[in-house]
């Protein structure tokens, strides 16, 4: 699987996503060769709270001519060259003046930064703060072949119908352009989950959404007020294809159903536990969902905190820094975190007076005596002890400090034994 997502990645990388134009249309129909994405066109002008759709941005080539005329920052080697959104232009200036229009990073100086300027009238090159550097004095002709015009915002969505009509809510954003942790990596990563979920039944549809950051996610949740009551739990994947150690954010309420779930899962071949980190106002579109107006239970879920990563919104943040292993390691952290939402139910313990003999169910080894006990017999007890019909599996695993998968299995081979009765979901606690 992360081989598939890594190539899905690759494929929509090149791609200069911004938050219209021409971009996100073209990456939008690249996932449609796996899922059937529903486009929805937003006009410009379009009030949206306290936010107006801007004017559709399309870029057609940009560039700087040296005085020796060699052309420099070019558009069509790297996107990232241009600032985001610039306005068109072409003229020729100083160097002294053309410096007041580039960005580079002094402290990562043969990077090139990422720049956006949405909603102002702005124009700008961003380069290596070494190429900076060696731009001689004289005249340098700049050519910037952009347009704003009245068009449309868009955003993708796609829904999995699931046995209710309880939703959770899956969602990327689409507008940084060639970044690949940042977000090509959540990008594909959630279109390969939604192929993958085509061939299995589920409790809770899906409705996973692609769209342009802040914006993207104001026009979705402008339009779609009416069916909130029906979101239940909620993932805002980004930066999810690094090697860093999984990190999960909470949604303002703190305690939602997902953010249990998430203390209670583990990442990669070492399962090691997420960092969680306090909800903050801060971050990525789950700022947006979690508004007070709102207030939906919806975390951030990432591998390396974005901002803590030095390639964050750089060149450096390209299809060598995410990994196939990496990828496939995320997938399954967030299956495992679905499987949770899906598979929590209440056991029974069905001879609640001591412990059964596991030994004789085959549950544990005939030989005792061990210095240490494994996590599977630990799991067995804590089920065991717990099953009282007062508590479901999220709240052993809390209780236990294992993960929720480890507890579920417990729970499984301890069911096949008849040694637990399940109550199935008396309140999933919506």
């Amino acid at each position: 699987m992360g081989d598939i997502i890594h190539a899905l990645a690759s494929r929509i990388y090149p791609l200069c996503r911004s938050i219209t134009g021409q971009g996100v249309r073209d990456t939008i129909d690249v996932l449609r060769d796996h899922i059937d994405i529903i486009r929805n066109d937003v006009p410009s002008g379009t009030r949206l709270f306290d936010w107006i759709v801007p004017q559709e941005w399309i870029v057609r080539n940009a560039y700087i001519i040296d005085p020796s005329g060699r052309q420099i920052a070019e558009f069509k080697t790297s996107n990232l060259h241009l600032l985001n959104y610039s306005i068109p232009v072409r003229r020729t200036m100083p160097l002294a003046e053309l410096k007041a229009h580039i960005y580079t990073l002094p402290t990562q100086p043969d990077l090139i930064p990422y720049k956006t300027a949405y909603y102002t009238d702005a124009w700008g090159f961003c380069m290596s703060h070494n190429e900076l550097l060696a731009l001689k004095d004289g005249d340098y002709e700049v050519v910037i072949d952009t347009a704003k015009v009245p068009g449309m915002l868009h955003y993708g969505e796609y829904r999995h119908q699931g046995w209710g009509d309880k939703e959770v809510l899956l969602y990327a954003h689409i507008c940084h352009p060639s970044l690949a942790n940042d977000n090509c990596s959540g990008l594909a990563l959630l279109t390969c989950l939604a192929e993958w979920m085509k061939s299995i039944r589920t409790y809770y549809s899906y409705r996973f959404i692609f769209a342009p950051g802040t914006i993207g996610s104001l026009a979705w949740l402008s339009a779609n007020e009416h069916c909130l009551p029906n979101v239940a739990h909620g993932l805002v994947l980004s930066c999810i294809g690094d090697g860093g150690n999984a990190h999960y954010k909470r949604s303002r309420r703190h305690t939602a159903i997902i953010d249990r779930i998430a203390a209670c899962t583990r990442c990669g071949e070492d399962q090691h536990p997420l960092a969680i980190d306090d909800f903050s106002p801060f971050g990525y579109d789950e700022r947006q969902f979690c508004s007070p107006g709102f207030d939906l239970p919806v975390g951030l879920l990432q591998r390396s905190a974005f901002g803590t990563f030095p390639e964050y919104h750089t060149s450096a943040d390209n299809l060598d820094f995410i990994r196939p292993e990496h990828l496939g390691s995320s997938f399954r952290m967030v299956v495992d975190m679905l499987s949770a939402l899906e598979g929590n139910w209440t056991p029974l313990n069905n001879s609640p007076k001591g412990e059964p003999h596991l030994s004789r169910h085959g549950l544990f080894p005939t030989i005792g005596g061990h210095k240490d006990q494994s996590l599977q017999t630990a799991a067995y007890l804590w089920v065991l002890n717990f099953a009282d019909g007062n508590h479901d599996l999220l709240d052993i695993a809390e209780r236990s400090n294992l993960s929720f998968m480890q507890i579920a299995a417990a729970a499984a081979d301890l069911l096949d034994a008849r040694l637990i009765s399940n109550l199935g979901f008396l309140d999933r606690k919506i």
